[in-house]
């Protein structure tokens, strides 16, 4: 099947969105979502207000969207998938905590957007809330796909998974506390392991 090539006006028009959402990520990170206008986004992208517009329709969808296109560059859903196929459900953990920290890594930023902006904007708090709903579905089904390795309860797992996670936890070891991102990930996948399965059984003594 032939493949559809992009016209050199789509080209021109996904330009302008990177743009504009390059722009916004820059003020969302200096002044903050609320003080942010889109009049401020066409400036500093040095776009006309009435283009972000007829795009974008909202300062929240330009969020999204950003949000959406550093997310694409990850793929957490795949690597997900690749966690939960693993043998060896450390392993599955293990990638999970990469996944966690390449996420952090690529849009901590972003995800602090979406705390503070949801404080004021229903809107903005009804995509954070589909968004965290959606993880917590993934990871659900990872710790139910291993759920006979667990020391624990699914559900109980899941709370201790999520609270592991959270962003405020990433923030205190590296941002404040000045962890490496990679020790931030030895640790998550440390805790994940211990946390939620059970020891692994001794080995059998072979009689002499």
């Amino acid at each position: 099947m032939a493949v559809k090539r992009i016209t050199h006006r789509e080209r021109q028009a996904l330009a302008t969105r990177v743009q504009v959402t390059d722009a916004a990520r820059r003020l969302f990170a200096t002044q903050g979502y609320v003080a942010t206008t889109i009049a401020a986004i066409a400036a500093e992208a040095d776009i006309p207000v009435q283009t972000i517009y007829s795009a974008f329709g909202s300062k929240m969808r330009i969020l999204t969207e950003l949000a959406n296109r550093v997310v694409g560059t990850i793929d957490p859903m795949r690597r997900h998938e690749e966690a939960l196929a693993q043998a060896d459900p450390a392993a599955g953990l293990r990638i999970n905590a990469a996944v966690q920290r390449e996420q952090y890594e690529a849009m901590y930023d972003i995800i602090a957007v979406f705390e503070q902006a949801a404080q004021t904007d229903r809107e903005v708090a009804a995509a954070a809330r589909s968004i965290l709903d959606n993880r917590e579905r993934a990871f659900r089904r990872h710790l139910t796909g291993i759920k006979r390795h667990l020391s624990r309860p699914v559900e109980e797992a899941l709370d201790i998974y999520l609270t592991l996670v959270l962003p405020q936890v990433y923030r205190s070891l590296v941002l404040d506390r000045g962890w490496s991102p990679d020790q931030y990930e030895t640790w998550l996948g440390d805790e994940f392991t211990t946390q939620l399965l059970r020891p692994p059984r001794p080995a059998r003594k072979v009689a002499p």
